[in-house]
């Protein structure tokens, strides 16, 4: 099981992002700060459970976590700012809405744009290896999975219901038959012919 700190004596928030790779919809994050001795079987990169687990381990996290902040950018702000950018501006957000603040950053990934005073710890595939990542990871993925189901009932014929704004090939279908939403990531490359796109306007 992962521990859920690098440094146990350390008041640290784990940092992560859902949604970087989707064709439409906005990027989330959430930043957790967990209790040093906590641990489950399930805490573990997301994509790694299934959506009744990540659901059931949403609930623990939110009930026994010291302070967690969900946050999230839209489509309009990916495309003015890039969707790396906007990924950061949402942890940003989130972690500023810890209460306690962390004394120390852990993010998912290579890369992180500095926030403040704070000081952090980039970890490659994080998630894997570090529970408070990992509460982040699920946290960002059921908040946005949520929000992307409830945008289904206005946008069925894209099957966000099962895509959550992805790539698949049945979600890519749909953009060339229908055009796109105000949801879609006009900076992304939606179809391998642009040409064919119909915009929402």
């Amino acid at each position: 099981m992962l521990p859920s700190r690098l440094e146990k004596d350390r008041l640290e928030a784990g940092c992560d992002e859902a949604g970087r790779g989707c064709l439409a919809g906005p990027v989330f994050a959430a930043a957790v700060i967990l209790p040093a001795d906590f641990q489950h079987e399930n805490l573990k990169d997301s994509k790694l459970l299934d959506e009744s687990q990540r659901k059931a381990m949403s609930i623990l996290i939110r009930k026994s976590a010291i302070a967690y902040a969900i946050s999230f950018c839209s489509p309009s702000k990916i495309d003015r700012v890039n969707i790396l950018n906007a990924s950061f501006a949402a942890m940003h957000a989130a972690i500023k809405r810890l209460k306690p603040a962390p004394e120390h950053l852990l993010i998912d990934g290579n890369r992180f744009n500095p926030l403040g005073t704070f000081s952090f710890d980039c970890i490659i595939k994080g998630d894997g290896k570090i529970g408070s990542i990992a509460a982040a990871s699920i946290l960002a993925k059921t908040a946005r999975d949520a929000y992307m189901l409830r945008k289904h009932k206005l946008h069925p014929e894209y099957q966000w219901i099962t895509n959550k704004g992805y790539p698949t090939a049945a979600h890519r279908q749909a953009i060339q038959e229908h055009g796109l939403t105000p949801l879609h990531r006009l900076s992304f490359k939606q179809l391998p012919n642009p040409d064919q796109l119909i915009l929402p306007f």
